[in-house]
């Protein structure tokens, strides 16, 4: 058990710091926009910034947003076990309990804290 969560932890920080911006404390809008497999201007509507506010990496708000979308891709890492599925479900997977929209969906509805509890119950084996 012990070796799995050391394997997802540095998954998880291998991902987080292929994020940063360079020679700054903050999350790429460009780095992230590519590691979703998303073109910049559709990561504006995902984080819900005018396209604009992607220029400015130090924006308050669009680091708020990107910090809730890595929060909650690393947090599905845990059930997925990869990076690459955690993103894929993110972006594509419609969640029956939410109206079957995506975790995308919610989280740029600002309801990243319910995707969050939605996967703790799902890791404490909620669903059948």
């Amino acid at each position: 058990m012990a070796y799995v969560e050391k394997a997802e932890t540095a998954i998880v920080s291998g991902f987080v710091q292929s994020l940063q911006e360079p020679r700054t404390p903050y999350i790429s809008p460009k780095r992230f926009s590519k590691a979703l497999g998303v073109q910049v201007a559709n990561l504006a509507q995902l984080t819900g910034v005018h396209r604009n506010t992607l220029r400015n990496p130090s924006s308050e708000r669009l680091q708020g947003r990107l910090r809730e979308m890595v929060k909650v891709i690393t947090a599905a890492v845990t059930l997925t076990g990869d990076i690459d599925k955690a993103i894929y479900w993110f972006r594509n997977e419609p969640i029956a309990d939410y109206d079957h929209k995506t975790a995308a969906e919610l989280v740029a509805q600002g309801h990243s804290e319910a995707v969050l509890a939605y996967l703790r119950d799902l890791e404490n084996g909620a669903r059948g």
